[in-house]
């Protein structure tokens, strides 16, 4: 599978990331093994994941995933196969959570445990945080990428005017700059990041790994009507922000554009993204190896000029 570089850094990610915020969630350990198998024989070699998944379900204390990962990574012995990508400064409790310096050295500690593994391949700041200045998050990045732990950092969601502060610090101070980008973006979800942060990114060459590419399982098809949102736990959040006039335009267009390539409505919102300009690699999770199959198949999905028009007149 051909890769892409993420930003200037020499990761070379392939073009689709397997989002592990289901891994001990709607997948438990087995399936998650399975789905990592398929991904990575199907040619992915970039898990994302994050200290704070899962702990939003009642009785989980976060780490979940990341525990999950770094069972298989040790029992398949694929540590070399594959990118790691996690992330810190959620809120896992009142007392985990943020970007001050020594918080984040507490923390990438427990991910390397959990993940079994010495080194993070990239280490993402999960969300802004306004308390602490850029120049010290960065300056704790700087001592694991020193130490080695860390190999290249990104951000997820940052607004523009803090991802600009953040990257005149690394280049004013000699630290290092995020390389990537974790924004909300899928064919539902594109104002904010088209408006805001897709100048910047492709000015500074920042590689954009975009969460919820199938805007939260919406874009697959599977949410058409209220009965269908009793299908899986997300389904709730799926109805309140997806199921409306706008939402049933696009998928009608999916459906038109799937049917014209023999493809699935996932498959297309996929390759939507991954032609946009200065995208890397959209982000996907799922909960079945059948799924991954899927879901790869739309790496290898050309869209025409017509497809891609259709798409996105449907979902300005």
């Amino acid at each position: 599978m051909q890769t892409r570089t993420l930003g200037q850094s020499d990761l070379q990610l392939a073009p689709l990331v397997l989002g592990g915020n289901v891994f001990g969630w709607t997948a438990d350990q087995a399936t998650s093994f399975s789905i990592l198998d398929a991904f990575v024989d199907g040619g992915g070699n970039t898990i994302d994941t994050a200290d704070g998944y899962s702990v939003w379900v009642p009785g989980h204390v976060g780490g979940e995933s990341e525990t999950i990962i770094g069972q298989w990574l040790k029992q398949r012995g694929r540590r070399d196969d594959v990118i790691i990508a996690t992330k810190v400064g959620w809120e896992v409790d009142a007392d985990h959570k943020g970007l001050k310096k020594d918080y984040i050295q507490r923390a990438v500690e427990g991910s390397l445990r959990r993940l079994n593994t010495d080194y993070i391949d990239l280490y993402q700041s999960h969300k802004d945080d306004p308390t602490t200045p850029v120049e010290e998050t960065l300056g704790a990045y700087a001592e694991l990428v020193q130490a080695g732990k860390v190999r290249v950092i990104g951000a997820s969601n940052f607004s523009a005017a803090r991802l600009r502060e953040s990257l005149e610090a690394s280049a004013k101070h000699g630290l290092p700059r995020y390389e990537s980008l974790q924004p909300l973006y899928n064919l539902y979800d594109r104002a904010e990041f088209e408006h805001d942060l897709l100048p910047l990114v492709r000015e500074q060459n920042i590689g954009v790994i975009p969460y919820y590419g199938l805007a939260a399982g919406f874009l697959t098809g599977k949410y058409r009507t209220e009965a269908d949102l009793q299908k899986s736990a997300r389904g709730g959040g799926v109805g309140q922000k997806y199921l409306n006039e706008k939402g049933l335009r696009i998928l009608a267009v999916l459906d038109v554009v799937a049917a014209r390539h023999q493809a699935t409505p996932a498959q297309v919102a996929l390759a939507w993204l991954l032609a946009q300009p200065g995208l890397t690699a959209p982000i996907a999770s799922a909960t079945s190896p059948e799924q991954v199959t899927e879901l790869l198949g739309a790496t290898e999905l050309a869209l025409s000029s017509e497809d891609l028009g259709q798409l996105s007149a449907a979902s300005a």
